[in-house]
């Protein structure tokens, strides 16, 4: 199993805690082990119904194995462009290939969880949203980071982010998921 999680190790850049480049990078795993802050990006996908698509992590995960996510997420690699994080791990988690211009970014959130001595996921989540333009039934999740996908209404999400442990869900800063409700609703009529 530790070979596992060895070859899933990137090379990332190392911010430092206003969000800077600090002009050094290390391996993902000496970020988490050092709590040195980092990029991830985080793709919210919504349905013109009053859907968004969210992610079962799998069950291999170092955290929240199996818990209810965003609909795409990952690091960025050192040295790599936002964007072009983003488009790769939307074509990576969920088989979808999309266009620059498919990315609305609503902001950039600091995250600081200490989940042990040993892990601290200290992050600066570039997120976006886009409207999801295919069928759910052509999205294809990536075996060994996803465990499922599934479309929820914005009202049960909105419930879940208020109670994120009743509804196994990562538990985020209730902030962060009320600016992606937020942001979600203004541009879906269907809430």
């Amino acid at each position: 199993m530790e070979g596992f999680f060895i070859s899933m190790d990137e090379l990332i850049d190392i911010l430092d805690a206003d969000g800077n480049m600090t002009n050094t990078t290390a391996m993902k795993s000496e970020a988490h082990k050092n709590g040195w802050f980092h990029q991830t990006v985080h793709i919210w996908f919504y349905t013109s119904d009053g859907k968004i698509l969210i992610q079962q992590r799998g069950k291999e995960k170092d955290v929240y194995p199996l818990l209810w996510d965003v609909s795409v997420a990952g690091h960025i690699g050192a040295g790599e462009d936002i964007i072009t994080s983003a488009l790769r791990e939307v074509q990576e988690e969920i088989g979808l290939t999309i266009l620059p211009s498919d990315l609305e970014k609503i902001g950039i959130f600091k995250s600081v969880k200490k989940h042990s001595e040993i892990l601290k996921d200290y992050e600066f989540h570039h997120t976006f949203i886009t409207k999801l333009k295919l069928p759910f039934s052509a999205l294809q999740k990536q075996d060994s980071e996803v465990e499922a996908l599934k479309l929820e209404s914005i009202k049960q999400f909105s419930k879940a982010v208020i109670d994120t442990s009743k509804y196994n869900y990562v538990p985020h800063d209730i902030s962060y998921y009320k600016t992606i409700l937020k942001e979600i609703s203004s541009r879906n009529k269907n809430v």
